[in-house]
């Protein structure tokens, strides 16, 4: 988690636990339960919830503590359960359901307990224990939701790290298909140059003529290249042939040399080292 997304939350926390308790105390001011000590637990078991993210059950015992106390010592009042309610919220959607259960339970009982006797105090309770209720279940829904978004983002994230290794992995099979292709027609090409080089160079001699220095550069120049780009071959070839021997034929008549290809039996694919092996004897 980023610093800035952190500290966003802190203040969203805070904020919250400000807002729960300022209301719970106008409400008090409102109905006479201004006393000191009964502010002083309000206030404490409000601004408790802000830390509900580090220590969600401690929250829920603290926050629960002093608004239990307040009901205790100045009577019940609906507007007390607003915190309790709160940090009961937070623990279910840190996954201590049961632990906001009994906070609930406790609170409502000391509640039933401490009021008058009458209709209209147990139709509050019930309406109390309905808040409660719904706040176990939203923070189990929201703890289920936090968790979608994150798998969800989990899967998003490996979804994209998955395509750009497939780009990678064809950018590079791409880079030494070229790589190999451009390798064979080089050594075919210099590998003419120097067949022709040396027929010259073998015809002069046989003449008895002076060979010329060119063409003896061009058959060693030839011959280094064509060795140098067989110290790469290893690494640029793959199973896939390059070619057929039938397109090395064609070149060498483009090339001016007098050269045939013969099939005998029936043509049939081969198998890939068979294949190369024959193309790298013909070439």
């Amino acid at each position: 988690m980023d610093g800035g997304r952190l500290t966003r939350e802190r203040v969203a926390d805070a904020a919250g636990a400000v807002v729960a308790g300022a209301i719970t105390v106008l409400a008090a001011v409102a109905d006479d339960r201004a006393a000191v000590l009964d502010l002083a637990l309000i206030v404490a078991g409000s601004l408790a919830i802000a830390a509900h993210r580090t220590a969600p059950r401690a929250v829920v015992a603290v926050t629960t503590g002093c608004l239990l106390a307040a009901v205790v010592h100045a009577g019940p009042a609906a507007t007390l359960a607003l915190p309790v309610a709160g940090a009961v919220h937070t623990a279910s959607r840190a996954g201590h359901r049961a632990t906001a259960a009994v906070a609930a339970a406790v609170f409502l009982g000391a509640y039933a307990v401490t009021g008058p006797s009458g209709s209209a105090p147990v139709r509050e309770t019930l309406l109390l224990a309905g808040w409660f209720l719904c706040a176990v279940v939203t923070g189990l829904a929201d703890r289920n939701w936090q968790a979608y978004l994150r798998q969800t983002e989990q899967r998003a994230l490996e979804a994209e790290r998955t395509r750009e290794e497939a780009a990678l992995r064809r950018a590079g099979e791409e880079r030494l298909r070229i790589a190999r292709e451009l390798h064979d027609s080089l050594t075919h090409s210099i590998s003419i140059v120097k067949l022709q080089a040396g027929v010259a160079v073998h015809l002069a001699r046989k003449r008895g003529e002076e060979v010329p220095p060119a063409l003896l550069a061009i058959q060693e120049a030839s011959g280094e290249a064509m060795r140098e780009l067989r110290a790469t071959l290893e690494v640029l070839r793959t199973d896939e042939p390059a070619g057929t021997p039938a397109l090395l034929v064609e070149r060498a008549r483009a090339a001016g040399l007098a050269a045939e290809l013969t099939v005998s039996g029936e043509e049939r694919p081969l198998p890939a080292p068979v294949g190369r092996t024959a193309y790298r004897i013909v070439q």
